[in-house]
């Protein structure tokens, strides 16, 4: 259990780490074990409340159907307003599973709003001591970015436990998190699958640390002692529900940051319902506002993959070094995500 004092001490104390090192310790950190047919898995919900009757129950269902064993979060049928309990019991379920020796590793639920809050709760000592394989995308973006800044091991950025797990997804996290492969991910068969067609921006080959998630997400954790070191990082992006504008003034609120300057190539996925109307009066496209923001870095980018908010959406690493090809618009693994 988290001590409430304990945990506003927490709070206070990552005020001071803001401005601090990242507190990685000088020995590579140990990578989560692979998951197994049998395996034991934690299903927490760090973020919105489940409010849809069906959403633990297909939540159960898929992981199942993985041939894992879900065991639930204390709290996940909990609500506070629009969140999934308070931030102290969410983050007991997170460190519960974190704890467990029966856990292999950890799935969110759904996604929403919610992951942020709980970070200054968390214990990134026992977090980085534990390694444990996190799912999850959308809002899960926030543990993701946290656990590759503060504890330094891979997770997976792919469907939540409730999504919907077309072949796919099922497919590529297999081969990430099961058989620990080294897969090439995206590029024109993926394309093909989902119907959509990617584009490059700029050509060329880059190799990097594979970093990002959703864009609204990693934009609030900017200043934040729960952001990674992009140096010479391959990042990907996706989205959902947002006006072009908006997306403009992430990207520049990134490059501003530093952060775009930093990159060594740029994916950008899906950005689902972001473009304007046909008779909008907007100005801008969609495509306008990645070409000016990705394509004037002088760097290999590319957008279009099969990442984000969409059917058949790819299971993709965090945190592990890739290989981005922006002409055959492929992301290729460098190194397993698991050992």
């Amino acid at each position: 259990m988290i001590d409430r004092r304990a945990a506003l001490g927490t709070m206070s104390g990552a005020l001071l780490a803001a401005s601090l090192p990242h507190p990685l310790a000088a020995a590579t950190p140990r990578k989560a074990p692979r998951l197994r047919i049998g395996d034991t898995v934690g299903l927490v919900a760090p973020a919105s409340a489940l409010t849809l009757p069906w959403e633990l129950d297909r939540a159960q269902h898929w992981i199942s159907g993985m041939g894992l064993e879900p065991k639930l979060g204390r709290h996940v049928r909990e609500q506070d307003g629009y969140l999934a309990g308070t931030d102290v019991q969410r983050a007991e379920d997170y460190m519960a599973m974190v704890a467990d020796p029966q856990v292999r590793g950890i799935f969110a639920i759904r996604g929403g709003w919610g992951g942020a809050r709980i970070l200054p709760l968390l214990e990134w000592g026992m977090i980085r001591a534990n390694p444990k394989l996190l799912i999850g995308y959308s809002d899960t973006t926030a543990l993701h970015l946290a656990i590759a800044a503060r504890a330094g091991f891979p997770t997976i950025h792919g469907p939540n436990a409730a999504s919907r797990w077309e072949r796919e997804s099922w497919d590529s996290l297999w081969r990430l998190a099961f058989a620990a492969d080294t897969p090439v991910l995206a590029g024109a068969a993926a394309e093909q699958a989902s119907g959509r067609t990617g584009r490059t921006i700029s050509s060329g080959t880059a190799q990097g640390r594979l970093l990002g998630g959703n864009l609204t997400i990693l934009s609030t954790l900017m200043g934040t002692p729960y952001l990674p070191d992009f140096d010479r990082a391959v990042l990907f992006l996706e989205d959902v529900n947002e006006d072009v504008y908006r997306v403009d003034r992430m990207l520049q609120q990134l490059r501003l940051a530093g952060v775009l300057g930093k990159l060594a190539g740029v994916a950008f996925g899906q950005c689902t319902r972001c473009n304007p109307e046909e008779n909008s009066e907007a100005g801008f496209t969609l495509d306008t506002v990645l070409d000016h923001h990705l394509g004037s870095l002088g760097i290999p980018a590319f957008a279009g993959a099969n990442i984000g908010h969409v059917t058949n959406q790819q299971a993709m690493p965090h945190g592990v070094r890739v290989e981005l090809d922006a002409d055959a618009r492929t992301i290729r693994l460098l190194e397993p995500v698991v050992s």
